[in-house]
Formats: structure tokens, sequence, C-alpha cells
């Protein structure tokens, strides 16, 4: 069972991100508050979920969470400021979403840029340790996925439907054959590592 909270008191928002390590689309971010008497034994980090389970959490999540949000930053901007900033901007645009303001933040990760006054806490690997980062990674996830689907409908060769932008084999074939599309990430080099890689 992952623990309810890490404060036993201060209102915290789980923040965690999807779509770091991917050659195509927007990194996507989710915040989530959940109650105090929120339980649910299926929910865990979104990678250790099937999609069926993932779909499902999202649901009861985004229903039954005191407060949620999704945001995303695009290609094109994580091409300026890099992937790492592009993912603490994503989460800080979904916490401004929420519409109740936490008291504690929760990240999943090592790092993080502080978000106006509110105290932070780096948990490595917390989508595995609380519900709330885990919640957030489900939000994340799930948000990203349909994103990428309905991306693959306008540019099918490159397998999103499948591989939702991660640099699988399909996917660098694709790009070695295509070129790239509006939506690759030209600061992740492709041309280099479809080359080092296929």
């Amino acid at each position: 069972m992952l623990k309810k909270f890490y404060s036993k008191k201060l209102i915290e928002a789980g923040c965690d991100e999807a779509g770091r390590g991917c050659f195509a689309g927007p990194v996507f971010a989710a915040a989530v508050i959940l109650p105090r008497d929120f339980e649910d034994e299926l929910l865990n980090d979104s990678k250790q979920l099937t999609v069926k389970q993932r779909n499902t959490l999202r649901e009861i999540i985004e229903r039954e969470a005191s407060a949620w949000a999704v945001a995303s930053v695009d290609n094109i901007e994580i091409d300026e400021i890099n992937i790492l900033n592009a993912s603490f901007l994503a989460m800080h645009k979904a916490i401004d979403k929420l519409k109740i303001t936490p008291k504690l933040l929760l990240i999943d990760g090592n790092r993080f840029n502080k978000y106006k006054n509110i105290p932070h806490k780096c948990i490595i690997k917390g989508d595995g340790k609380y519900l709330s980062i885990a919640a957030a990674s489900v939000l994340a996830k799930t948000h990203r996925d349909e994103f990428m689907l309905n991306l693959d409908k306008e540019f099918p060769d490159y397998d999103w439907k499948n591989n939702k932008g991660y640099p699988t084999p399909k996917h660098k074939q694709a790009i070695a054959k295509y070129g790239i599309s509006p939506y690759h990430r030209k600061s992740f080099n492709l041309n280099e590592q479809v080359k080092l890689r296929l």
C-alpha cells in the first residue's frame, strides 16, 4: 500500500510528469490533491499499471480528488528551455490551475524549480510511494497518451498510437525514412540518435 500523506496537517499536492524521454510531442504534468479519506488499492505508479487500469483510475481520481489539474509544454518550448525545465514548467502550470491552493508540494524525482512560496519535497520514485504522486502520474500519462493518439491520426507513419512518441525501433525507422514532423523535439538531436540506435 502506498502512503497516504507526507504531512499530517498540510494540504499537499502530488505532482508528476509524463513524456520526458520522448522524441515527439509535449511533456505533460499533473497536480492532484486527494481527500484525507481517499483509498484505492489499485492506485500505483502509472508504469506498473495496464492501459485499462490507468483509464479506470483516471475516472476515479478526476471524480474523487479534492482538486486536480493537467498541463503541458509543447515540443517548441521544450527545444527552447530544455526538457528538464519544460517538465518543471508543466508542473507549475498544473499547480496554477488547481482550484485549491496546496501548502506542500510532493514532487516525483530529485529536482524541482521552486513554485512561488509553497514548500516542496522531492521524492525519488515518489509515484511508487505516495498516493497523490501516483494519482498525478496516472493523470499525466493518460492525458498525454490521449493527446498522442490524436496526433497519430495526423501523422500515422511514426506509430505514435503504439509508442506515444518514445524512441522505439519503428519510430526511429520512420524518422530515418520520412524525416521529422512538426511535433518532434529538435533538441534531442534525433538524426544522430537514429544513426546510433537503428
